[in-house]
């Protein structure tokens, strides 16, 4: 669907342009919690692991919460599965791969840092 106003594509299902901000009249709104655009941007109705195990996977680039991240990553998938009505997969999915990225550099580092010392 394009927006009739801005000719931005909208998401299927989508009530308001995100580009000019235009609302669908023809459509009810049935909450932000049914809009597929705004479910991208708030995490409405994701596993609450699924969010803390994205933040820690986007702080894994320092480090230090590498590990966590993946920790929180297996149980927010875990939680997902158990409850498929909830979302936050990706973010997740995100959170193993930035945290074993990390981990493994750590692990580099140590190594590295031992033999040559």
């Amino acid at each position: 669907m394009y927006c009739p106003k801005c000719g931005q594509q909208m998401a299927d299902g989508s009530v308001v342009c995100l580009n000019c901000g235009w609302r669908d009249p023809t459509r009810q709104s049935q909450g932000i919690e049914h809009d597929p655009a705004m479910r991208l941007l708030i995490p409405i109705g994701q596993s609450g692991w699924a969010i803390a195990a994205g933040y820690f996977g986007l702080f894994s680039l320092i480090c230090f919460p590498a590990p966590i991240a993946i920790i929180l990553g297996i149980i927010a998938l875990r939680d997902i599965k158990k409850h498929p009505s909830k979302g936050g997969k990706g973010r997740a999915i995100f959170a193993l791969v930035m945290g074993t990225i990390a981990t493994l550099t750590i692990v580099v580092l140590i190594v590295t840092s031992a033999l040559s010392g």
